[in-house]
């Protein structure tokens, strides 16, 4: 039956080679036996890779651990219920992320908890509609089916992209505003053309049975277990149902908000060993939780721990590795580094989102840069260079690592697996849910270059029409660069999980090849970078689609109205915001729209787009010493590999450098205090409670996370709107808002960003030259 786990069994121990488990076959990237953790060739026992075709079945064991291998073709799909609650949530989702993006702590709103939501309502839907007919569809065709529930996720997921972040920059540090229109173009122009990109390589990245996508398997896990009986490898083990858990589990992540939310801040921000010595700068470098490393440990807000995402939805392994990764440069390096002043760190606060100047004070772009919005250099030499706060200077070192580590693990590990299964991909022959696709009809490739060429039109449009100053010879060389790299890093995360970010690249380019124009620099990087993330992101969802046997049109259709209505969601709520939420992206916001990622995006912009690379990290300049991180994160893969292959069996394989170097890239707008109650989280229930109450983990624990997430959300929606926004927020100012609970943190030098070393007024340091 379609929407069942094959066999409704625990794959055994040769399928997998952790624990005998479904997720254990669902550690993205994990190697699954020492042949593979070395590059080997594919070396499953059970995998006959040249009778692909003849088997009933996927060659692969992850795939067959979460993946249907029957279809029911005329199982209803583009049903109005489906499309209704679908667009519903396409407008929500997206509307409501947008909306905490601008909050610190945020509020992760996860595509999971409408999955979740859905069900429920379409079975509701199901049992009240009336059977009538409706322009030719049934308006109620029966039980609510799993390929609804699927076209209500992918509408649901639709959406996201960098572009908002342009806009907010423009708005708030550049003093422009171009209306809805051009934002409206840059932002579709941006998803869209990604989206087209990944239907026009579906060939390479998609249909191949090679082609995993690791991560797409958590998803139709997930939806065969909800639409069946029992549970993914477990049976049903009784107790109450996910849908009671999820009410349970929701209304106390609801009620409990209010505490560490609004009565009782300090619950969330718990520095409590800064509260004993408030004015000690030391301890509040160390214990902080605004500038400081966050030694403190706890914090009893969903909100801060689940703020780098949840910690009940990534494997244990991955998280140890990033938790190696932040130990080791947040609480080793970066203390290191500030304590010898490298790059004249003791002047500033040890961690912060944002850029300064030689007076310790933030640094103030409009002073460099001429009314066009292009550089000054005589002002910028009257003024002063940019200086970083020590965990943003490391955050760049850490992503130039990254790029060269990436590139150097997939090829010590993958390369003669990716290599075969390049060569495979093309004459590859299909396996049992490529011959069930086959009765669907595909989307012709002119539909993808139609939309490939209209957004293309719009991004022109765009560029030209107002002055961003990005010619169309630079933009078309960002989507060349985009293009060039989508099928070698697409397959990489296919099947490795592990995706080369190029936005670092694409800054150094546009930084040196037209330097001193931020806007040009932010769009470039957008296309550049940001289109080969849309274009992984469809590519995933049309595996999906091909896992859970939804017809390929559908998938186009649900995908692009759902990509339309969740930009344009975003970019209208972003707009309200501005015009309704008083002071809006700065630091003394009181409800904690302080904005922390278009900070962060803004000092990008200065550092790469205002100033230039060249002006940052050339020799003689401060930032030099960041680019022997390039060099450092090609070496470090060597050493686990080659212990990989001296001890084969031993614990080595599952050490990942390109995750310890990116692990704690969140880090700004995170700060330090995010990621410990995230690591004590992950290892309660992605170790213990895993491996000792397995099946309650396998019943409750994705339920658990969404149910956190969306009561969080829910709650400081009603706070915000019900005790902050009315009345300017005066509702409890003299009593609630003003008790110490809610001011303890706040008067401690943590929360000052006060540096190691002060100066005295018109004092300046660094350089005498720049």
């Amino acid at each position: 039956m379609s929407g069942t786990l094959l066999g409704e069994k625990r794959p055994s121990s040769q399928d997998l080679k952790y624990d005998g488990d479904v997720e254990a076959a669902l550690d993205y990237g994990a190697p699954t036996s020492a042949a593979q953790a070395t590059g080997a060739e594919f070396d499953d026992p059970n995998v006959d890779v040249d009778a692909i075709g003849d088997l009933n079945d996927s060659p692969y064991p992850e795939v067959r651990s979460a993946v249907s291998n029957t279809d029911d073709p005329d199982m209803p799909v583009n049903t109005i219920r489906a499309w209704a609650i679908g667009i519903m949530w396409a407008i929500l989702i997206p509307g409501l992320g947008q909306f905490f993006y601008l909050r610190y702590p945020s509020v992760g709103i996860s595509s999971l908890i409408a999955q979740l939501l859905s069900l429920p309502m379409g079975r509701l839907a199901a049992r009240v509609l009336p059977n009538i007919t409706i322009l030719g569809c049934r308006l109620n065709p029966g039980p609510f089916t799993i390929k609804e529930h699927v076209l209500i996720a992918v509408l649901a997921s639709s959406g996201g992209g960098e572009s908002t972040d342009i806009v907010a920059v423009q708005r708030t540090y550049y003093n422009q505003n171009w209306g809805f229109l051009y934002q409206w173009l840059i932002t579709m122009s941006t998803l869209l053309i990604g989206f087209s990109i990944g239907g026009i390589t579906r060939r390479f990245l998609v249909d191949p049975p090679s082609m995993i996508w690791p991560g797409t398997l958590v998803q139709c896990a997930l939806f065969n277990t909800l639409h069946s009986q029992k549970y993914a490898g477990m049976g049903d083990r009784g107790g109450i149902s996910r849908e009671r858990f999820f009410v349970y589990a929701f209304l106390g992540s609801f009620v409990w908000y209010f505490v560490p939310g609004y009565l009782f801040t300090a619950l969330s921000y718990f520095s409590w060993v800064t509260w004993i010595a408030p004015n000690n700068v030391k301890i509040n470098q160390m214990f902080g939780y605004s500038s400081g490393l966050g030694m403190s440990f706890l914090t009893f807000d969903w909100a801060q721990i689940a703020y780098i995402g949840s910690p009940l939805a990534n494997p244990w392994w991955a998280e140890v590795n990033i938790g190696v990764g932040f130990f080791a440069f947040t609480w080793l390096l970066t203390p290191i580094l500030y304590y010898t002043n490298t790059w004249y760190g003791k002047f500033l606060p040890m961690s912060s989102r944002t850029s300064y100047d030689n007076q310790m004070k933030n640094y103030n772009v409009s002073r460099v840069i001429n009314a066009d919005s292009t550089f000054n250099l005589k002002e910028y030499q009257n003024y002063s260079p940019l200086f970083l706060p020590m965990t943003f200077a490391v955050s760049y070192g850490l992503s130039f690592a990254t790029i060269t580590a990436t590139l150097v693990h997939a090829f010590l590990y993958y390369r003669k697996q990716i290599w075969s299964q390049v060569r495979r991909s093309v004459a590859e022959q299909p396996d049992i849910h490529a011959k069930l696709m086959l009765q669907y009809r595909q989307v012709p490739h002119w539909w993808y270059l139609l939309t490939f060429f209209s957004m293309f039109a719009c991004g022109v449009i765009a560029i030209e029409v107002w002055p961003t100053q990005l010619p169309v010879w630079a933009f078309v060389l960002s989507l060349a660069l985009s293009f060039l790299y989508t099928i070698p890093i697409g397959i990489l995360t296919a099947i490795t999980n592990q995706t080369v970010g190029l936005n670092v690249i694409a800054e150094l380019i546009i930084g040196y090849a037209l330097p001193g124009r931020p806007i040009a620099m932010m769009l470039f990087k957008t296309w550049g970078s940001g289109t080969i993330i849309q274009t992984l992101s469809f590519a995933s969802f049309l595996k999906f689609g091909h896992y859970m046997k939804i017809s390929p049109r559908s998938m186009f259709t649900s995908q692009v109205v759902g990509t339309i209505i969740a930009g344009t969601t975003q970019l209208a709520v972003q707009a309200w915001m501005f015009g309704n939420i008083p002071g809006l992206c700065e630091k003394t916001q009181k409800s904690g729209f302080i904005c922390p990622g278009t900070e962060v995006f803004a000092t990008a912009s200065i550092i790469w787009g205002v100033i230039g690379p060249a002006r940052q990290f050339s020799p003689g300049q401060i930032y030099h010493g960041l680019t022997y991180f390039f060099l450092i994160g090609a070496l470090l893969p060597v050493i686990p590999w080659w212990l990989t292959k001296k001890y084969p069996k031993s614990w080595y394989k599952y050490v990942n450098m390109p995750i310890i170097l990116s692990g704690s890239g969140a880090i700004p707008p995170a700060t330090a205090s995010n990621y410990v109650p995230w690591l004590i989280v992950g290892f309660i229930f992605q170790f213990l409670i895993r491996r000792r109450h397995f099946s309650w983990w396998a019943k409750y624990n994705y339920v658990l996370s969404s149910a956190l997430d969306s009561g969080v959300a829910i709650a400081a929606v009603v706070i915000f709107f019900c005790l902050q926004y009315p009345l300017r927020g005066a509702i409890g100012a003299n009593s609630i808002q003003t008790w110490w609970g809610n001011t303890v943190y706040a008067n401690t030098a943590d929360a000052k960003f006060t540096p190691l070393i002060t100066l005295a007024d018109g004092e300046k340091f660094g350089p005498s030259s720049w």
